[in-house]
């Protein structure tokens, strides 16, 4: 794992994050269950295109995830106050020194910890909270973040303020990570090869 030290949500950060899969869109390259995703293909040609065009496509941004963006470093510090651990704040990691791979994980904990923060609306956090497990809508994304940085657990912790805010820890699960690692390489080999089409045009 190589830290890139920049403040997420920079002019950095977004070079960074340019033309490579990132752990918000591992769910588009293996299901829940480990088969390749009906959606791989397409994100090939996005991240391609982002990478000849030097920009990312816009994204699009709702009140709701605004309101996340706000929300984080208050639940961030709740988590802190009721878990007693240590949060250290990075910008993005690569799987190596290829950079061919990465995530931005809202906090690093010790050697083995990592954490992921979702701030949604009061409807969704109950859901989290009855629901009592990972969310599937996030199961690639935290698994994807344990292997590409190598860590042994990582944190979901969903806030709301005035409700009981929902804390589960996830361990790795090393079938799926396996079949990731291998369905990861080959994505970026092909993406390797459509960004080479794109340039000899």
């Amino acid at each position: 794992m190589i830290i890139l030290d920049v403040e997420q949500g920079t002019p950095e950060w977004h070079s960074a994050r340019l033309g490579i899969p990132t752990a918000s869109v591992f769910d588009k390259i293996l299901t829940t269950t480990g088969e390749i995703s009906k959606q791989r293909e397409k994100l090939i040609y996005k991240l391609a295109g982002e990478r000849v065009a030097g920009i990312a496509e816009d994204s699009y941004s709702n009140d709701a995830m605004l309101r996340g963006i706000e929300m984080e470093a208050e639940a961030r510090s709740l988590f802190e106050l009721t878990t007693g651990l240590q949060v250290e704040q990075i910008g993005f990691c690569y799987n190596d020194e290829s950079k061919t791979v990465g995530c931005s994980p809202d906090g690093l904990i010790g050697d083995d910890e990592g954490l992921e923060i979702k701030c949604p609306s009061i409807a969704v956090h109950v859901e989290y909270l009855i629901g009592g497990k990972l969310p599937t809508t996030y199961f690639q994304q935290v698994q994807g973040s344990l292997a590409v940085t190598g860590r042994k657990r990582w944190h979901f912790f969903s806030y709301y303020p005035a409700v009981k805010p929902f804390h589960i820890i996830v361990e790795r699960d090393e079938i799926w990570i396996a079949k990731f690692s291998k369905a990861v390489k080959e994505f970026t080999e092909e993406l390797e090869e459509v960004y080479n089409k794109l340039m000899e045009a």
